[in-house]
């Protein structure tokens, strides 16, 4: 996608569907954060946080809300009921990413005669795309790339480099896979004998991704022991999370960095888990949960909420708990205080 700078501001207000007031023909030549935004930038204000940055921010136009519009020192603003949904467009716009010419084969890749690559998807260098493998229209694989045999990935997806997918992979319709994720590989899985050691249970299962799922780099997806490791549609799970085998993520979920989801376990819809929380195997949460970071979920959630804590209790049990554990030392020392004046006490009395 071609970049829309440089523009006016009166270009990008167009591309939102906005009027621009101020200086309409004022310059735009890149985007910024409010508080490091130059002359030049276009910026935005959508809540309240940073509103300290608006008078003093360098950036020559802002997307601001009505109630903040008379706060606007610069150039150029664009009023906006979303500001922060308008300037995803225009970053969607630039368009950062690396991107092959449709249709692009490398000649470092290696493509097995029985797989089947859509006419207008990219093959990067290092790729090896095994048999049985489908490739389907405008994806493009970056560099490096591997697929294991019978892995099926849909149209319009962009697999990063580094990406290893094991075999009957299957990857729905405009999926964005980072660097280095790793989906398929065996599941944690063993029998302990009698003497201790470990045998190795084969995983014969696999791995089906929905559409517009974004997995994060460095993920890990365990395929099923038997059946499938299922993340369905919408989903989008940040860096370093780690999904064991037969795990089931429900539609439109959002999975923070380094969460990890033990075996088994089924995740609602529209579950939101935050950074660092784990998830036990062999559990469930309902629809419209939220957990919250490094807490840690050691049975089965029944009831839409939020939760909080290790285990995790509804968020304000938790933090009613959390309160009550800062009183204990001083609650300590008054108990001490009371012993030691009642053992006083007692001893005037026995006199």
């Amino acid at each position: 996608m071609t970049s829309p700078f440089p523009c006016t501001a009166a270009d990008l207000a167009k591309l939102l569907g906005r009027t621009v007031a101020g200086d309409a023909n004022a310059v735009i030549t890149g985007v910024n954060s409010i508080e490091l935004a130059q002359d030049g930038d276009v910026t935005f204000l959508g809540s309240d946080t940073f509103a300290q940055h608006l008078p003093t921010t360098g950036a020559t136009c802002v997307i601001v809300r009505e109630k903040d519009a008379q706060s606007v020192r610069s150039a150029a603003w664009i009023v906006s009921p979303n500001p922060y949904a308008d300037i995803v467009t225009i970053l969607r716009a630039v368009s950062p990413l690396y991107e092959h010419e449709p249709g692009h084969r490398d000649p470092r890749a290696v493509i097995d005669d029985s797989a089947f690559v859509a006419e207008t998807a990219s093959i990067g260098p290092g790729c090896v795309i095994t048999a049985g493998c489908e490739i389907g229209e405008n994806t493009q694989l970056l560099a490096n790339v591997v697929l294991y045999p019978r892995t099926r990935i849909g149209r319009d997806c962009t697999v990063n480099a580094n990406t290893t997918c094991y075999q009957d992979t299957l990857i729905g319709d405009r999926c964005i896979i980072h660097a280095g994720a790793v989906i398929g590989s065996d599941g944690f899985g063993y029998v302990e004998q009698d003497d201790k050691h470990f045998e190795k249970i084969p995983h014969v299962g696999s791995v089906c991704i929905g559409n517009d799922v974004e997995i994060g780099a460095n993920v890990t997806i365990d395929r099923a022991a038997m059946g499938q490791t299922v993340i369905e549609d919408g989903v989008k799970i940040d860096n370093l999370v780690q999904l064991a085998h037969g795990v089931r993520v429900g539609e439109n979920s959002a999975i923070a960095a380094q969460v990890a989801i033990a075996g088994g376990t089924v995740v609602g819809r529209r579950n939101r888990i935050a950074g660092q929380a784990g998830i036990v195997g062999h559990v469930v949460t309902t629809d419209d949960v939220v957990v919250y970071a490094q807490s840690g979920v050691a049975k089965s959630i029944t009831a839409p909420g939020a939760y909080f804590g290790s285990p995790a209790k509804e968020h304000a049990q938790a933090l009613r708990m959390e309160m009550a554990l800062r009183q204990l030392p001083e609650l300590l020392h008054q108990i001490r205080t009371m012993a030691a004046e009642l053992e006083a006490l007692k001893k005037e009395h026995q006199q």
